[in-house]
């Protein structure tokens, strides 16, 4: 990536006027040398592609016969994309791989729609040379005459299309390798597929295959065999004969049985039988430690069946289980078990739907404008997608999604919040314990859309007939809402929550002993905000205080309703009835006028406040107070403020055998003591940061100073600071490698990491200095911890600091179009797999042997067996095209999604950016404007 901007930058330093005359030429001759990148042709950045290959052709470029790597859009018009290629084979003699994918675009739900392409021309068979084929996400319903007679094709692939068979004439490509038909409609496969003696991978998913034929055993090349999603209910002894097979994956299927035989396959790594109908399976097989069978109904007895001969037996619904590669999945009438891989299941009852449904999901990290929070509304899951948005199924589908359990469950419960028709509501929860700590959230969804779990006051609600009702509160009973008779002359829900206010609190914010108040309440309505008939209001006295022993005159009623800034005194305005215990005030309606207050003196305005995160519309609220204060509206706002602050700890921590790994946390109070005894024997660092207060969902980011910069671009990296959304029941943690300019062999390098407020500002504030040096009021500057870069010894580099006595060259894996992984990326990668190493070196494909060696090699260094693994694989792999793809697949089959999530971002970075060299070097039009952040992406990630 390096070397592709330092190659470019020449041009985009280039005046304007030599610019525009690339642009120009790029319009009027498509002949122009810039268009072509080495040995590669990538026309799917351009509008009109196929044009612009023509006019090249047309030139008769002799750059072309340089070209060996083409990639055009499937979205071009079908006609004139055909046309256009029948002139390859001429013009492109060296051609080794052709690219003409389509799911470039997105449809109005945001799934990527297939490209037009159904055919190829005949003549594309005459490249010679051609080895990678790539049709994917395109209209094909019938493989092309042309593809059978590319007698060099190593690499097809054909997923994401409309294929209903395949022709015999396949298996006559005797150097295919990987070959990939999932996400296609087929229901049957050749007996001349067992020719193709060379192939390695198959990968068959998502199909309607309900046999295989028995040739599938002759494939004696094969490592790879993934059929999972599919109709099987047997299969072939014949696969017991596939002697070089690791990975055989089978889930999701309706399978009865298995051969034994599979067990004593000598390569076989990993054997996925999950969720099929599996009820008895061979001991061989029960008993191999790379054999999975959760989901399938082992030991227990089929169903007894008291029907009639005639009347036929009802089938059992089909269960899924989805890898976290998947995100689709068919639904037919039939109705189906789901289990997502990110922790989600999903129940389709038969009937649901009258026709097949595709339905995609996506699993986002949260932030602010993904998370609608109430005020005192705490989030306990990441936010789950599932399109298409708004299909109505015929029945209610169940939804269960895992949760973290909420520390404080007194008058509080738990909801799943939805998105529909563009207003968030929430839905009748039940709460499951699968284990414990481990909770599910169930509910009944008509449709689909957003979901996330969310903890909030418990919530009661009534509808209010003109014949009158009563509403009161669970969680408080003394807290009473009273509608008479003709109150409304229409039905109108009202919603009640009760939060409470711990006295203690109150008492040190207002610095009087007697303080005290009653429980917050808010109250909102659906229609007209009056009533006909005024309706009673009952709060409890603030505790300690008494009807009999109360000064009225230190009694006051708040209201508030947004969205006001303030608290209003309504005391004046409203005739409290005093009892003993309770106080009881009638209103007409939800709001009120308030006069206006005394102009104050002016004060300057501070440069920067502290603004709390963006809140869903909240209620109107009443609040009763027992001060001797005599203007309490700000004390209030403060008040309620501190009802929704979490008081957390910072800290930064450096890696023992690696100080360039730096990790960053945001602790609650309590957790921080526990937190560090579980680190500090792999980490050290300075204590942690004075306790500071934060909002639920508030942004704060960590910028590194004095030296000390972060070493590699992430997705959450804005000019070089890490940037954090706080949820008070989740992780907000991150690991990052720092790196510095200074020499390091002179001395160590003494930096720090400051944290702040806000989103990232293009500069740190200038007053941040300051602010640390004062106590003000929400200051931006939150705390500033200490990071030490030691001092290099001898002859050590900054390379050999990273990895300890290890040598680590440095290399990078992937290509400026796929993204790149660069060392530190890498090490990155490293410094989280832990004990999970041994799981992924196996499906990276490292034979068991090495990884004994690996740890003979580093027996006393957990980190140096990792590093050692994960460089000689990257060393291994270097140009090698699918390696980066590889390690994605490997860190998802051993449960690692965070890692597989974090690396997938990492690549979308740096292929964005390989896009924006291109349109900075003039080599795109001027009117191509670069694309717009997508809805995965977050604001941070969209600035870099």
């Amino acid at each position: 990536m390096a070397a592709e901007e330092e190659w470019l930058e020449p041009e985009a330093a280039a005046p304007e006027d030599a610019a525009g005359e690339v642009v120009d030429a790029v319009d009027g001759e498509p002949g122009d040398p810039h268009l072509l990148l080495g040995n590669r042709l990538n026309l799917h950045l351009y509008p009109r592609g196929c044009h612009r290959l023509s006019h090249l052709c047309a030139q008769r470029a002799p750059q072309l016969l340089e070209v060996e790597f083409l990639q055009l859009s499937g979205h071009e018009d079908p006609r004139l994309l055909e046309a256009t290629l029948a002139q390859v084979p001429a013009n492109l003699q060296h051609l080794r791989s052709l690219v003409l994918r389509g799911g470039q675009q997105q449809d109005v739900l945001g799934a990527c729609s297939r490209g037009f392409l159904t055919t190829l021309p005949t003549g594309l068979s005459d490249l010679a040379r051609l080895a990678h084929l790539d049709l994917s996400f395109n209209s094909l319903e019938t493989l092309p005459a042309c593809v059978p007679q590319m007698r060099g094709l190593s690499t097809l692939l054909l997923s994401y299309n409309c294929l209903s068979e395949l022709p015999d004439s396949l298996g006559a490509l005797p150097s295919l390798s990987f070959l990939s038909v999932s996400h296609n409609c087929l229901r049957t496969l050749p007996p001349a597929l067992g020719s193709l003696s060379a192939l390695q991978r198959l990968d068959l998913s998502e199909n309607l295959l309900d046999t295989l034929p028995p040739e599938i055993g002759d494939l004696s090349s094969l490592t790879e065999l993934n059929l999972a999603s599919n109709q099987l209910q047997g299969l072939p002894i014949s696969l017991v004969g596939l002697r070089s097979l690791r990975f055989l994956i089978l889930h999701s299927n309706l399978l009865t049985s298995v051969p034994s035989g599979l067990a004593h396959l000598p390569l076989l790594a990993r054997l996925d039988l999950r969720d099929n109908q599996l009820r008895d399976v061979p001991p061989e097989l029960l008993d191999a430690p790379f054999v999975r069978l959760q989901g399938n109904p082992l030991g227990k007895a089929l169903p007894a069946s008291h029907s009639a001969p005639e009347t036929p037996v009802t089938r059992e619904m089909p269960r899924l289980f989805l890898n976290s590669d998947l995100d689709s999945f068919l639904v037919t009438p039939q109705g189906c078990l789901v289990t997502l891989g990110c922790g989600v299941r999903l129940r389709f009852p038969a009937g649901a739907t009258a026709d097949p449904v595709n339905i995609h999901y996506r699993l986002r990290l949260p932030e602010p404008r993904l998370v609608p929070l109430g005020p005192h509304d705490a989030l306990l899951s990441a936010v789950l997608e599932l399109r298409p948005h708004g299909v109505t199924f015929q029945q209610e589908v169940g939804l269960w999604l895992l949760f973290v359990p909420p520390r404080a469950r007194r008058c509080r419960e738990v909801v799943v919040r939805t998105l529909s028709d563009d207003s968030w509501s929430d839905l009748e929860t039940h709460l499951e314990e699968e284990a414990p700590k481990r909770l599910w959230a169930h509910c009944q969804v008509p449709h689909f859309s957003w979901f996330l779990v969310v903890s909030r006051p418990v919530s009661n609600t009534c509808l209010v007939p003109p014949d009158g009702t009563l509403l009161c509160s669970s969680g408080h009973p003394g807290v009473k809402v009273t509608f008479p008779p003709g109150a409304t002359d229409e039905p109108r829900r009202v919603r009640m929550q009760v939060v409470h206010m711990a006295g203690r609190e109150l008492r040190a914010l207002l610095e009087e002993p007697g303080a005290a108040a009653s429980p917050l309440l808010c109250l909102s309505q659906r229609g007209t905000s009056s009533f006909l008939q005024p309706v009673t209001v009952q709060l409890p006295l603030p505790p300690g205080v008494t009807g009999l022993s109360l000064d009225r005159t230190s009694l006051h009623l708040l209201y508030w309703a947004p969205p006001a800034a303030a608290w209003d005194d309504i005391t004046a305005q409203v005739a409290l009835e005093i009892t003993h215990l309770y106080a009881r005030f009638r209103v007409t309606h939800f709001s009120w006028s308030v006069p206006p207050t005394p102009p104050q003196l002016p004060r300057p305005a501070p440069q920067r406040t502290r603004v709390p995160p963006t809140l869903i519309q909240g209620p109107r609220r009443y609040w009763l107070w027992h001060t001797t204060k005599s203007c309490v509206q700000g004390l209030a706002r403060k008040a309620w403020e501190r009802l929704r602050l979490h008081q957390v700890n910072l800290i930064a921590l450096q890696r023992r055998r690696d100080p360039e790994q730096v990790l960053l946390q945001c602790l609650p109070r309590r957790k921080v003591d526990a937190t560090l005894q579980r680190l500090l024997d792999r980490y050290r660092g300075p204590e942690p940061s004075d306790t500071v207060e934060m909002f639920e969902g508030e942004k704060f980011f960590a910028a590194f100073e004095k030296g000390i910069d972060v070493d590699a671009d992430r997705p959450d990296c804005v000019e070089g600071r890490i940037c954090f959304v706080f949820y008070s029941h989740l992780k907000n943690l991150k690991e990052v490698y720092v790196t510095t300019a200074l020499d390091r062999r002179a001395q160590a390098v003494r930096g720090q990491v400051s944290f702040y407020r806000g989103a990232v500002s293009e500069e740190v504030p200038e007053e941040a200095a300051a602010a640390r040096q004062r106590k003000g009021a929400d200051p931006l500057w939150m705390a500033t911890l200490p990071i030490k870069l030691p001092r290099l010894r001898g002859s050590q580099g900054p390379e050999q600091g990273q990895g300890a006595s290890l040598s680590l060259a440095p290399l990078n894996l992937g290509d400026a179009e796929t993204g790149f992984l660069t060392q530190s990326n890498l090490l990155n990668v490293a410094g989280r797999l832990g004990t999970d190493w041994p799981a992924v070196a196996l499906h990276l494909g490292m034979p068991y042997r090495e990884l004994q060696c690996i740890r003979h090699e580093f027996r006393d260094d957990l980190d140096g067996q990792i590093r050692c693994m994960l460089f000689s694989w990257a060393e291994r792999q270097a140009g090698q095209p699918g390696a980066v793809g590889l390690l994605v697949r490997a860190l998802e089959q051993s449960d690692r999604l965070d890692i597989a999530e974090e690396v997938r971002a990492i690549l979308e970075l740096g292929r964005q950016k390989y896009k924006d060299s291109i349109q900075r070097a003039s080599l795109a039009p001027r009117d191509l404007a670069p694309p717009e952040p997508s809805a995965s992406q977050s604001p941070e990630s969209a600035q870099t």
